[in-house]
């Protein structure tokens, strides 16, 4: 690859970041990353009806987050700025008119009435109304009244827009770097509004300028952009410009279903479909941030729906993911998105992280919830050591071990089957045994107990079980004499004289 491979994110700030829109983001930075290119961040926002205030600033946010940062965009190595499409409209309105003055655009001055009228009476024919090379020779446009009156009708202040002119009876063959060869007839596409009468530039001009202006080599964008890719190639063409290569991403599918993935599909099955928590109509919604995911762990699981380094593989880091990434082997069909896949992946991050790092966030939370934290931090960093395997989410620590910060307060009933009437005896006994240790560290405790046991020739079952139960609430948790260890002699004591009183 000769010339700087340039790629960009070109989202419009009108709401949150799809995970879509993520996965496009992210495809767009490993391909320049692994080509020592640059990607960069454009916002369209010249939609300004569909415009959200904080979507932009959202949007950079997580990708900052997420650790995809673009390095050129709004307010950051501006070299080919403004990064802003509204920034930029003083400048659509001349490659508009060069269309114009080459014969590849032509204004139209239709009105929404007329065009509903042509519409309908094309719907009771059983047709559908195409404004293209068969009747834009009988519309209201320049094609068919002169200069002069054309002229006279914008002095006038007459809305128009201007069409792009499709060529007649051409088959396009066109190249995408997923999906080869795609041919395309000219006749049945139809004649793209490129200006509008409000006197901005429609996505399709807008796009192709600032493309061409940005000296962006590859557009790599989502499947339902499949279509434009025509009309982009032929504007191309008719500015005598060299256009960029394209590569059409696979869409992501629903769990459960057919089509796109959307938000409703992620409030009815219970995962998140933003990055960020974002709020909408006083309704907010939570993102993989807040939701407790690892950003390394979303790439990571983004990167695999709908490519693959075609070996067995699935825990990637950033630069790993660089070094293989391959547009070739970017799959055509969708990727279906899978919640529990997602989830696997947080938990083999989670086991990743350091019991420290994960200690303090797990801290904060019990202080949180209680108020207090009696444990000192090396005593937390042993507990989340003992319970981070059978989470995924470090919210689901507390679950996993409230019962070395609260004694239990009722005990599980299938569990309780277990208290036999021998058992309060028994417990009375352990209880002696356990006050008798001075060295109370998990080994020698269990030394002792099982010595105890062996020497009084009592099951493992008659104590071991009423002993997790009465410490615990329920047959849960990690190995028996850790926890004993760690809540201490004199809670210990306690709680097997609660038991003995309460079962």
């Amino acid at each position: 690859m000769s010339k700087q491979i340039r790629v960009r994110f070109a989202p419009s700030p009108t709401g949150a970041l799809h995970i879509g829109g993520v996965r496009t983001a992210l495809f767009n930075y490993l391909f320049a990353k692994k080509h020592n290119g640059v990607f960069f961040l454009r916002v369209e926002d010249t939609d300004q009806n569909r415009f959200v205030a904080g979507a932009e600033e959202y949007i950079l946010e997580a990708l900052e987050w997420l650790g995809i940062s673009p390095s050129e965009t709004v307010g950051r190595n501006e070299k080919f700025g403004p990064y802003r499409q509204s920034e930029r409209k003083n400048l659509y309105k001349q490659y508009a008119d060069e269309l114009i003055a080459s014969g590849n655009a032509y204004y139209a001055f239709d009105t929404a009435e007329s065009l509903d009228l042509h519409r309908k009476q094309h719907e009771e024919q059983g047709k559908t109304f195409i404004y293209n090379w068969h009747n834009r020779e009988k519309l209201d446009t320049s094609l068919v009244i002169s200069k002069e009156e054309t002229d006279k009708r914008i002095a006038s202040g007459e809305d128009y827009v201007i069409r792009f002119k499709t060529p007649v009876d051409e088959t396009l063959h066109l190249q995408d770097i997923i999906r080869g060869d795609i041919k395309f007839e000219t006749n049945l596409l139809d004649d793209k509004v490129l200006f509008k009468s409000d006197g901005m530039p429609t996505y399709h001009l807008a796009n192709i300028v600032d493309d061409h202006l940005m000296k962006t080599s590859h557009v790599i964008r989502g499947e339902e952009w499949l279509p434009s890719m025509p009309l982009h190639v032929l504007l191309y063409r008719s500015f005598g410009w060299e256009a960029p290569q394209f590569a059409h991403l696979p869409l992501i599918l629903k769990p459960v279903g057919n089509g796109k993935l959307s938000k409703r599909d992620g409030d009815k099955l219970g995962f998140p479909v933003f990055p960020l928590q974002w709020e909408t109509d006083g309704v907010l919604s939570l993102g993989y941030k807040e939701k407790g995911y690892f950003p390394e762990a979303v790439i990571n699981f983004l990167a695999l729906l709908g490519w693959n380094d075609g070996t067995e593989q699935e825990l990637f880091s950033l630069d790993e993911l660089v070094e293989k990434f391959d547009l070739n082997r970017v799959h055509k069909a969708g990727a279906k998105f899978d919640p529990e896949k997602n989830k696997w992946f947080n938990h083999q991050y989670l086991q990743k992280q350091s019991d420290e790092s994960l200690a303090e966030t797990f801290e904060k939370d019990v202080i949180q919830r209680i108020g207090k934290c009696d444990f000192s931090f090396v005593e937390m960093t042993k507990i989340t050591s003992l319970i981070k395997e059978r989470a995924n989410f470090v919210s689901e620590f507390w679950e996993l071990s409230d019962y070395f910060f609260v004694a239990p307060t009722s005990y599980d009933e299938k569990a309780a089957k277990n208290w036999k009437e021998e058992t309060p005896n028994l417990m009375q006994e352990l209880k002696s045994v356990v006050n008798s240790i001075d060295d109370f560290t998990s080994l020698n405790i269990e030394t002792i107990v099982k010595d105890w046991m062996n020497k009084n020739e009592i099951g493992m079952g008659k104590v071991m079980q009423p002993f997790r139960l009465s410490l615990v609430g329920a047959l849960k948790g990690p190995h028996l004499f850790d926890i004993v260890e760690l809540i201490g002699k004199e809670e210990t004591v306690k709680r097997l004289e609660k038991a003995i009183t309460s079962l």
